[in-house]
């Protein structure tokens, strides 16, 4: 039996017994295979219907009345509570709504003002998406705190008494690698600041447990493993027993506590609300909303487990498939290391995933030699990931970008 049959049979028995199989058929999806959830989300099948729902009937009809009669003005926390049990978290503690770079802002500022007098820094995740790192360095600026970039590793020994507040992402973007939130949580209390994180790349693809493990502040994207779609709004959790004190950058009238009060001075409201800026984004965020459906009766659990499965299996396919010497894997190999992708690194990666995605493989590049592969759950099998693999060999067989 040839390799290729070997584990073309292997991933038939895989996805034979994948508990999960049948959540493909709740998403737009065609023949070819996508590994770039971890950018943007499938649609989910039943979204346009309702998104045509919300236009033609909510806004085309009702109009104004449905801030009340649709529930539009309670959609920020209501939506918050559908991602609270993706994330760990118990009702109350998220709000919805801003993109990932304004709750960023909120959390940080926030974060500094919880610390109180005397703690003059904040750190910031040395590897971090670009956005979290300029937002951080402009709200040093706005808080009179030095900025001080740190790879997670080194953030144990680093923090102390000056450290107001700290900035870290769950899962690397570029490699995949998955940070020790609970312990590096823990470090950042014991030295007595505020832990803020970044969940953009875990959320949905793997329990993040942020009551459990005591995370002050988090943020996150929807577009990606929540497949809320392009642009759909982010959201902010704020624990529960810090809510009273959180203080927001961006006070706004929907934070408000009285906010049809139209009052002069600023009095915020309780509980996350005190996340809320300004108007929803009703549109994206219903969408977003019913994308949410397709985790009915999904645990996080199941999830992550297949995603390691995934993932390990594509790793065995590029290492049996793959001309040896012609990638190197970025992503970690132990499991308490890895999200739920693989970064391969390559010469011309760039033109070899060009090649890919005209043959029907999806993924995407990252600067300046990074092939990365999200794999989805929900909706990724393991003949996708199979697949995969062997037109990822043939193409490097044929010259990459050159042939």
């Amino acid at each position: 039996m040839s390799e290729t049959t070997e584990l073309a049979f292997k991933a038939r028995e895989l996805d034979a017994g994948d508990e999960l199989a049948g959540l493909r058929s709740r998403f737009v999806l065609d023949d070819g295979v996508y590994l770039d959830g971890n950018s943007l989300g499938a649609l989910p099948a039943h979204v346009p219907d309702r998104v045509q729902d919300v236009v033609r009937r909510q806004w085309g009809e009702l109009r104004i009345r449905s801030w009340e009669e649709s529930g539009w003005w309670t959609a920020p926390e209501r939506i918050g509570d559908r991602i609270a049990p993706l994330v760990g978290a118990a009702a109350g503690q998220i709000v919805v709504g801003d993109s990932t770079s304004v709750n960023v802002l909120k959390a940080l500022v926030g974060a500094v003002r919880l610390a109180g007098a005397g703690r003059d820094e904040i750190v910031v995740d040395a590897t971090t998406f670009p956005t979290d790192g300029y937002i951080a360095e402009s709200a040093a600026r706005l808080t009179g705190c030095a900025l001080r970039p740190l790879a997670p590793a080194e953030v144990p020994g680093a923090v102390g008494g000056r450290t107001a507040a700290v900035l870290l992402n769950h899962v690397d973007y570029r490699t995949g690698r998955l940070h020790d939130l609970p312990g590096l949580t823990a470090a950042v209390h014991a030295a007595g600041a505020v832990a803020v994180w970044d969940l953009c790349h875990s959320a949905g693809a793997l329990p993040v447990g942020l009551d459990e493990h005591g995370v002050d502040l988090a943020v996150g994207c929807t577009y990606k493993y929540l497949n809320g779609g392009p642009g759909s709004p982010a959201y902010l959790y704020v624990r529960r027993e810090l809510q009273d004190r959180f203080d927001s950058p961006l006070p706004g009238w929907n934070s408000h506590a009285e906010p049809f009060g139209m009052r002069p001075d600023y009095a915020p409201a309780q509980g996350a609300l005190r996340g809320r800026v300004g108007t929803p984004d009703i549109l994206s965020m219903l969408a977003l909303e019913a994308a949410l459906e397709v985790w009915d009766g999904v645990s996080v659990e199941a999830v992550r487990a297949k995603s390691l499965a995934l993932t390990d299996f594509f790793l065995e396919c590029v290492a049996r498939y793959v001309p040896a010497g012609t990638v190197q894997s970025l992503t970690p190999v132990a499991h308490e290391e890895r999200g739920s992708q693989v970064a391969l690194r390559c010469p011309d990666a760039g033109a070899v995933m060009e090649r890919l995605i005209a043959q029907g493989i999806v993924g995407d590049f990252r600067r300046p030699d990074v092939l990365r592969f999200g794999f989805t759950p929900l909706y990724v099998g393991f003949a996708d990931v199979e697949r995969a693999a062997e037109v990822l060999a043939r193409t490097l067989r044929a010259g990459g970008g050159d042939a």
